[in-house]
């Protein structure tokens, strides 16, 4: 970590000498719209912004989602593994972050674990990053922040086709084609995406401390194989110049291959893991001036997960709502775990006050419904949350060096479960000349899931596990401080930031006395360990972020770096006394390393070339052992061949680094070591570019700027 550090400080020295004689950096003209809800260039945002631009996606080419967080910013973690991506941002978990597609709500939870496979990497045009509490503006889970993925659009050409397919090692295969149809006041966008890996082991051996007996060929995987294929629509109708409609829906599909094993109750699966998803939404932009704007916005989603066997099963537990013993289940049955239903409706509107104020407030509808029958006591949980919310942003004074902005908002939120409550949220920005300061106050607030209320469920992990919801939990309520300074030196710009988040009642799983369980279930499966969902007494953020990019005609380089820390207090019941831990998960350091080129050898040809870095320290668990700390370096080409065809390869992992501590235990990071890939995009378009006035308001909120 010193040598990253110190890297870090000769990267910065290099590029305050290249900036002396550029202009300012063109990524400070992108428009963001995350932190406020309203449209600001980056540069002058109120509230802290990273974004990942296209051009920083197109050269770093990533896999998936998880590997373009992870890679191009510092403040990120993952945990990959069957149930999905434990994201982990600052120091809170997933279920902190609240996920956005376009500015609306992803919906893909399991275990807590959000599945980001539903996005398809080939078909984003930037990430907004927003850190901190954000419940003002987005309601339940925005505590850690929120990660807002805007897709590409493509109002200009009649008609476009694109494909791109993309190999790698372990039988990684990544596809995506698309077909945009544009005809008058109708447009069309049909996308396409299937991912496959033959997945890997980086170890066959099973921690001591998870077994009854030291094995060392065990059959479990790293990373399973698994295969997931989604298939999206969105249609646009311009119906008047000024009001633009929208309809969209998608269907996804994923199974995870698990190998058998011959280890009674160790590595033994008899079934895969198999998912469904589908959404509906539709909606509408209806622009009254050039100032004023009012959205309304309906989304349906689902979410099932099941388990599909393959081998002769008998299992106890809640079929139906009635609890079933030694329920037999037979090759090509499948099994319902979860299925998770959410409905909401989103009405906004964006005004402009006198005095150099803007308005926005709106109304928020909730549903959300749960069908668990092997999980929920009764099979079945609902939800229902109603909100308003209001927010101003005051431009106090501008000039031509200084200027001041004030952004306050709140939000009124009401749960049927846990009343009602207001959230607040207070921003500042102070402009002199070239550099930014800016400050935020920010309170969070998320209500218990369904599943943290009512699960009930066993889980056979080198033993049985019994896992129970809480109908006595309490509502989890942040606050989060933060303070940053952003420096622009030509196209070079520094940001410093430091936070402080505390979140009181937040929710863990605590492993409980037996004596605390149902009787009942505990004589039913008689488990190693019993836990449940309960509110500890509070926990608590604070950190660092440091941030440098250095942006030339031909040459980018940058990097990040942050410092972490966490403290909760959680109850040990076994010893009825208060105890100080980490949060699971927590990396004191992490830092991300990058120096890119492009240059146009001619107009039928440009290279790229990039090398990254990311570099962690070890990560800290309260159990199963720590994760070790790791740095892994990235080499990554692009070949852009005229407008149509364009050629991506690359190099995984240079130094071929593997985490082989044994299944069981917590690991670092899950690569299998070197890997290369390649990919091939071919896009094909035909038609003018429309500008009849249909076309003159097509992208009200989120616009392509290209970095």
């Amino acid at each position: 970590m010193k040598k990253c550090l110190l890297g870090l400080a000769l990267l910065c020295t290099a590029q305050t000498q290249l900036a002396q004689t550029t202009l300012q950096g063109d990524s400070l003209q992108e428009v963001v719209v995350t932190g406020t809800g309203t449209q600001h260039l980056l540069k002058d945002a109120p509230v802290q912004t990273e974004v990942i631009s296209r051009r920083q996606l197109e050269q770093y080419a990533g896999r998936s989602i998880e590997d373009i967080l992870s890679g191009l910013t510092a403040s990120f973690d993952f945990n990959e593994n069957d149930m999905g991506s434990h994201l982990q941002m600052n120091g809170l978990g997933n279920s902190y972050v609240l996920i956005l597609v376009d500015g609306r709500r992803l919906h893909g939870d399991n275990g807590g674990e959000n599945d980001l496979s539903l996005i398809d990497p080939h078909n984003i045009d930037r990430i907004e990053i927003v850190k901190g509490a954000s419940s003002a503006l987005y309601g339940s889970d925005a505590i850690a922040g929120v990660i807002n993925i805007i897709t590409r659009k493509h109002p200009e050409h009649g008609v476009m086709l694109e494909n791109t397919s993309r190999v790698g090692s372990y039988g990684d295969l990544r596809q995506h084609n698309g077909l945009a149809l544009n005809y008058g006041r109708l447009s069309s966008y049909t996308n396409f995406q299937l991912q496959h890996t033959d997945g890997w082991q980086n170890t066959s051996e099973e921690a001591l401390s998870k077994t009854e007996y030291h094995i060392t060929d065990s059959r479990n995987k790293t990373v399973n194989r698994h295969t997931n294929w989604q298939l999206a629509e969105r249609l646009t109708y311009q119906l008047l110049p000024a009001l633009e409609l929208y309809a969209d829906g998608s269907i996804y599909w994923k199974r995870i291959y698990r190998p058998s094993g011959h280890h009674p109750g160790v590595d033994t699966k008899t079934y895969d893991l198999e998912y469904n998803n589908a959404s509906l939404s539709a909606g509408g932009k209806w622009k009254l001036s050039d100032t004023d704007v009012i959205t309304l916005d309906a989304d349906w989603k689902r979410h099932a997960y099941r388990y599909a066997y393959t081998d002769t099963t008998l299992t106890d537990g809640y079929v139906n709502g009635r609890f079933t013993n030694y329920y037999p289940y037979f090759p090509g049955d499948k099994e319902l775990q979860s299925d998770q239903r959410l409905t909401q409706v989103s009405l906004k509107g964006i005004f402009a006050l006198p005095y150099d104020q803007t308005l926005s407030a709106g109304m928020d509808y909730r549903y959300d419904w749960l069908e668990a029958p092997m999980r929920v006591k009764g099979g079945k949980a609902t939800d229902n949350t109603e909100a308003l919310y209001v927010q101003d942003e005051w431009r106090a004074f501008s000039g031509s060096h200084t200027a001041g902005q004030l952004t306050a908002g709140l939000r009124l939120t009401r749960n049927e479960g846990f009343g009602t409550r207001l959230t607040p949220k207070l921003s500042a920005m102070l402009k002199v000349r070239d550099l930014r300061l800016r400050a935020t106050w920010s309170q969070g607030y998320k209500t218990p899931t369904p599943k943290e209320l009512h699960y009930q469920y066993i889980r056979n992990m080198s033993g049985v596990y019994l896992y129970l919801g809480n109908t006595s939990l309490k509502a989890q309520h942040s606050n989060y401080y933060a303070l940053s300074a952003e420096y622009t030196l030509g196209r070079l710009t520094m940001t410093a930031s430091i936070y402080y988040n505390k979140v009181n009642d937040m929710i863990a799983l605590v492993t409980i006395p037996y004596s605390e369980a149902p009787a009942d279930l505990i004589l039913q499966y008689d488990p190693r360990r019993v836990r449940q969902y309960q509110n500890i007494e509070d926990a608590k953020t604070y950190g660092l972020d440091l941030t440098v990019r250095y942006q030339g005609r031909h040459l980018t380089a940058g990097g990040s770096y942050s410092y972490l820390d966490t403290r909760a207090n959680q109850y040990d019941a076994d010893k009825d006394v208060m105890n100080s831990v980490t949060i699971d998960g927590m990396a004191h350091h992490k830092a991300n390393v990058y120096v890119t080129w492009r240059h146009d050898f001619s107009s039928r040809y440009q290279l790229g070339l990039g090398i990254y870095g990311r570099l962690s320290s070890k990560r800290y668990y309260q159990l199963d052992g720590n994760g070790k700390g790791y740095q892994l370096w990235r080499l990554a080409t692009t070949h852009q061949l005229g407008k149509a065809l364009r050629i991506e390869a690359g190099m995984d992992n240079i130094f071929d680094y593997t985490d082989r501590t044994p299944h069981g235990l917590h690991l670092g990071t899950t690569t299998p070591g070197r890997t290369v890939y390649a990919s091939l995009t071919l896009r094909l378009s035909q038609g003018k570019k429309l500008t009849n006035k249909y076309k003159s308001n097509t992208n009200l909120n989120y616009n392509n700027n290209e970095d």
